[in-house]
């Protein structure tokens, strides 16, 4: 069997006009707000020069849907992996930072994880390792060597710390975003968690009716919508948003694929493989020491406060395991979907962390010495000031000027 490591073929984002009728998806059906919602960005997506790619594993076994730069450039832009969360696909999760953190000069790479949006595998592998794996292999074949930062949320942190653990030369930095990858099984029997039963909690996450939709929405905000209809939360659980894939002749065209009814007993598998037999004692720690100059502190934890699916004591049992090479941000008045909630303060955090600290640096070190010298000059104006033969007013007037020099 191929490797993962080695992807067999690579389906570019743009084949020739001839095989592909159009980039942009199709229509949304009428009277449904999912679809029309889902097919806004992928307009946005595509608006802002990203574009869908499809790569194939493992023979055309394994297919990752990811979306990435138009005209990539790794010399001048650093790159970042976000990777989403239980849920809907990748641009539901992602649409608010993509603007903001392409003006702050990234190349994004935003992938949809294995069974969700248009990724798929006929495998059986469904533990986070295999997934990290083959976003990984789908991120090489688009020929990025080094990632400045990966960033994931939730489920997405699981996936995302993997990849940091098992390909260190390739990852800089790390954000994990209300990623309970330090949760134990036993933490369930404990009562940490709102259940304490894998298929319950299963049945909350993936959702197939509108008051299980209702109940995971108001677990995983602070504030939930205090209206939630039941024909919209019907809606997003049956209705289709449109994904890209690859046909036989390798043209990307769209199919429709269900928000939470494709792949249900696959998602369900994934949440117990994630935490059936978990243990603390055998998470791998990261460091990311390969980098020269070492990074201070390379992975940031960022918590929303009032998480009830992951409570934030997981996030400080993270920052423990990972022994001083973490840092930590709990944002107030959020839940577990602090990137939906918080978007905005979300996205601070995340550019300051990945913005390459060697410009703040000159610019501190820069206002330093300017500090230093304009101290310096007023300690000569001083002495100079002090040998002056002033009459009694002036040198009054002289002493209290002396008091705004730095």
């Amino acid at each position: 069997m191929p490797s993962l490591r080695s992807p067999l073929r690579f389906v570019l984002p743009h084949p020739s006009p001839a095989m592909v009728p159009s980039p942009s998806p199709p229509p949304p059906p009428c009277l449904s707000f999912t679809a029309y919602r889902d097919w806004c960005y992928s307009r946005s997506f595509l608006s802002a020069g990203l574009r869908p790619s499809v790569v194939d594993l493992d023979g055309g076994r394994t297919t990752i849907r990811c979306w990435s730069p138009l005209s990539p450039d790794p010399e001048s832009r650093p790159s970042l992996l976000l990777i989403h969360g239980f849920g809907a696909n990748a641009m539901w999760q992602w649409a608010s930072y993509v603007r903001s953190l392409l003006r702050a000069g990234f190349d994004l790479y935003i992938p949809d994880l294995l069974f969700f949006g248009g990724s798929v595998t006929t495998r059986f592998e469904r533990n986070e390792v295999f997934q990290a794996e083959c976003v990984m292999a789908a991120i090489k074949a688009m020929g990025v060597q080094r990632l400045r930062a990966v960033v994931g949320v939730s489920y997405g942190g699981f996936v995302g710390h993997r990849i940091a653990a098992m390909y260190p030369a390739a990852v800089e930095r790390v954000v994990l975003i209300c990623a309970g990858v330090c949760l134990e099984e036993k933490d369930l029997g404990e009562g940490m968690f709102v259940v304490n039963d894998l298929a319950e909690a299963a049945s909350i996450l993936v959702p197939q009716t509108p008051e299980r939709l209702r109940q995971l929405v108001r677990l995983s905000h602070c504030r939930p919508p205090p209206l939630l209809p039941t024909c919209f939360l019907a809606d997003y659980i049956h209705v289709s948003g449109a994904e890209p894939y690859h046909t036989f002749w390798n043209a990307i065209t769209w199919r429709f694929l269900a928000m939470c009814t494709d792949y249900v007993d696959e998602k369900t598998e994934l949440i117990f493989a994630l935490i059936r037999d978990r243990k603390l004692s055998d998470l791998p720690k990261i460091s990311q020491a390969s980098f020269y100059p070492v990074v201070v502190n390379p992975t940031l934890i960022i918590w929303g406060e009032q998480d009830r699916i992951f409570p934030l004591e997981l996030g400080r049992r993270l920052k423990r395991h990972l022994e001083g090479n973490s840092q930590i941000a709990v944002i107030k008045n959020a839940g577990h979907a602090v990137n939906l909630e918080k978007s905005k303060e979300l996205c601070k955090h995340l550019k300051a962390f990945v913005v390459d600290p060697s410009g703040q640096e000159f610019h501190k070190h820069k206002a330093t010495r300017w500090y230093s010298a304009t101290k310096c000059a007023g300690e000569v104006l001083k002495k100079f000031a002090s040998h002056l033969h002033l009459p009694s007013g002036q040198r009054e007037k002289s002493s209290r000027d002396e008091l705004l020099i730095p």
